[in-house]
């Protein structure tokens, strides 16, 4: 078993024409299920992102677009990260650093009186950059058996988010866990907002503001100068910030829970 969704997840995820989580129409914001590890294709292409394809300026322009990548690829970004670096998530950090400095932006003062406003800059618009790419679970491609059986190996990245799991619980998405309460992911935000249902938006600033200031600790923690000065809070600020942008499915399935293939 593994956390990345079936290919049938993609064909019918939320994000395509005409669904109303958060995604550009025609983007595949796949919904989360249990089952497909990461292709070869994947895996290749992963293994070079994580040595720096990431700070690419044009990539940097899509992942702003995309609100980083879908549920499959925003957890693959970090597994795989992960397993070539022991743990030590310097370039997810600074990606989602970005990316929790523009969701402060989307949700500054003035938030409840403007929420039409909140919601289109909550959307995506644009794909996610690897599935744009044409990178899914059935893609070919030429790693290495070494790096084929490291980039799909879970053990760091499970370590990584168990660790860290009391401290990143209270952040995760009441409907992507299908529970009650008001806290929610991007794209369930932004979906209420829609909607027209009821949306704690000064509360979510204060969630998005916390978990921004403990992710730019971490980020700033790889620095010479300031090693060993993260916290287990801090780390977390990485997992609740991936799972804002792009959905809990993956971080709920690692802490050994199941919310199906749909987000609720």
């Amino acid at each position: 078993m593994s956390p990345f969704p079936p290919p049938e997840a993609h064909a019918a995820a939320p994000g395509t024409a005409g669904s109303d989580d958060g995604a550009a129409p025609g983007s595949r914001r796949s919904a989360f299920a249990p089952h497909d590890p990461l292709s070869d294709g994947e895996v290749h292409f992963l293994w070079h992102f994580v040595q720096g394809g990431f700070m690419d300026a044009d990539v940097r322009v899509a992942l702003r677009r995309a609100w980083g990548m879908c549920e499959r690829h925003a957890f693959a970004f970090l597994a795989v990260d992960a397993a070539f670096r022991h743990g030590h998530l310097h370039g997810p950090a600074l990606v989602y650093e970005d990316l929790m400095q523009a969701a402060l932006g989307a949700l500054g003062p003035g938030a409840p009186s403007r929420r039409r406003a909140v919601a289109r800059a909550l959307r995506d618009a644009g794909p996610c950059p690897i599935c744009a790419l044409g990178y899914g679970p059935r893609s070919a491609g030429f790693p290495s058996d070494d790096v084929a059986t490291r980039g799909r190996d879970l053990t760091e990245i499970r370590r990584f988010a168990l660790a860290t799991e009391r401290d990143w619980r209270s952040e995760v998405c009441c409907r992507c866990a299908g529970t009650g309460g008001s806290v929610r992911c991007r794209r369930h935000l932004a979906s209420d907002l829609r909607a027209g249902r009821p949306a704690a938006l000064e509360e979510e600033r204060e969630r998005v503001s916390r978990v921004a200031a403990r992710l730019r600790r971490y980020s700033r923690s790889f620095r010479w100068e300031l090693r060993g000065t993260d916290t287990p809070d801090d780390r977390a600020a990485l997992v609740a910030a991936a799972g804002w942008c792009g959905g809990w499915g993956p971080w709920l399935w690692i802490a050994g829970e199941n919310p199906g293939q749909e987000p609720r």
